[in-house]
């Protein structure tokens, strides 16, 4: 005689039995915190390294500058530009052989502003470049010339901090704000402590920078040594910077049989 089914759905209906991986309110409970953590990091990682991203160049700078905006933002624009493209055609982004890594592939924080006119510059050679976008309480939405593979979200900062500097072969950084300000002082110290490579960082635009930054103080009051200020050097153009990279150190992309 077959025996009556005893209802189960309460059972099956229960945040308990759902798959944990597929379990949204599990994944982003306090306790799996980590795991995020080491998720963000992963995704990125995993797309980078399919599209052979060995290394890269970052550029930071406002995301209010605009193209043929009036001085100086127009202007900032299109150096920002110009140098994506001279980068991405000098430095191994380019590199076209099945399985070869890319070099100085060019990273930006993924919005407006500078940060696009760097993407598009790389565009404009036809080369991939990187956008690693950051969820913020205005959402600020990737810029439509990052390579689609290649353009990130991230939650946490500590994450997205890790993937513009593990990679970078140098840091270029126009006129910007707060997060400007915070990208470049992350990787000034970093190259102070010794945590990160001896990589060149350009400021564009010396009027600018020597306004708002005055180093000299932080000399002057012993805070800082006066070796500290050769950590970067200043450009105005496109090709400026380029030229101060090679100077810097950076090396193009050499292919190794």
């Amino acid at each position: 005689m077959r025996r009556p089914r005893i209802a189960n759905e309460a059972q099956k209906t229960a945040p308990s039995y759902r798959l944990a991986a597929l379990d949204s309110d599990f994944m982003m409970g306090e306790t799996m915190r980590g795991v995020r953590l080491q998720i963000e990091y992963s995704k990125a990682e995993e797309a980078l390294r399919a599209w052979g991203v060995r290394s890269t160049i970052v550029v930071f700078g406002s995301a209010r500058s605009r193209d043929g905006d009036l001085e100086p933002h127009g202007r900032w624009y299109a150096e920002a530009r110009e140098f994506g493209r001279i980068a991405s055609e000098r430095g191994g982004a380019l590199i076209g052989e099945v399985g070869q890594p890319r070099d100085n592939v060019i990273a930006t924080g993924g919005g407006p502003g500078v940060m696009e006119a760097a993407n598009r510059g790389a565009a404009d050679a036809g080369a991939p470049s990187v956008g690693f976008n950051i969820t913020l309480p205005t959402e600020q939405e990737p810029n439509a010339w990052s390579t689609p593979d290649l353009t990130f979200q991230f939650h946490y900062f500590a994450v997205r901090k890790m993937h513009l500097a593990m990679r970078a072969n140098a840091l270029v950084v126009f006129p910007g704000g707060f997060g400007t300000f915070d990208e470049l002082f992350e990787i000034l110290t970093l190259r102070r402590v010794g945590r990160a490579p001896p990589i060149p960082i350009v400021l564009v635009d010396r009027a600018f920078w020597t306004s708002v930054l005055n180093l000299d103080v932080l000399v002057k009051t012993e805070m800082i040594r006066p070796s500290d200020l050769e950590l970067y050097s200043h450009a105005e153009t496109a090709e400026e910077v380029w030229q101060c990279l090679l100077d810097g150190g950076l090396k193009p992309h050499q292919v190794i049989d």
